[in-house]
């Protein structure tokens, strides 16, 4: 039996080649509408600044994904407003690690008293939901970024929400 061990670390602490070429995969982009145009080490560069920031910020922000001590994506929490969104980027090799990883961070999340919810916004292209039932997300609308509709969902971490 394969044993996952899954840990959060910072993108800081990650080879850039090694975010270059799990974003610059066009299976990737398959489902991420605003990644347009090529990335570069200039481009990881400013993503990687970009995330540490909002640990400077917020406190929280996204983390480097680790499987067994190896690097399979980025995800985590980013303040979108007063809200909290989660954002999970695999490499192809660990999508069906998806599910594994946000149960993981939501449990992060109920034991995080900032944050009294989650959302998740997806592109109408995903249409396979279940993981979000499994992990009690309801959906609640539609919203748009830079001209892209997503479908929203919440998940609640407290019992009081």
């Amino acid at each position: 039996m394969l044993v996952h061990k899954i840990e959060f670390g910072r993108l800081a602490d990650i080879d850039p080649a090694e975010i270059l070429a799990h974003m610059s995969d066009p299976r990737v982009a398959e489902h991420m509408p605003l990644l347009t145009g090529r990335w570069d080490a200039a481009t990881v560069e400013s993503f990687v600044a970009q995330k540490e920031a909002c640990w400077a910020e917020d406190g929280l922000g996204h983390w480097a994904i680790l499987n067994n001590g190896q690097y399979v994506g980025w995800g985590g929490f980013q303040k979108e407003g007063d809200e909290w969104d989660f954002g999970l980027v695999l490499r192809p090799d660990a999508f069906g690690l998806g599910v594994r990883i946000a149960r993981r961070a939501i449990k992060f999340a109920i034991a995080d008293e900032r944050i009294p919810y989650v959302t998740f916004l997806l592109p109408p292209s995903r249409t396979h939901l279940g993981a979000l039932a499994r992990l009690w997300a309801r959906r609640v609308g539609e919203v748009a970024f830079d001209g892209v509709t997503f479908l929203k969902f919440r998940c609640e971490t407290t019992l009081s929400a």
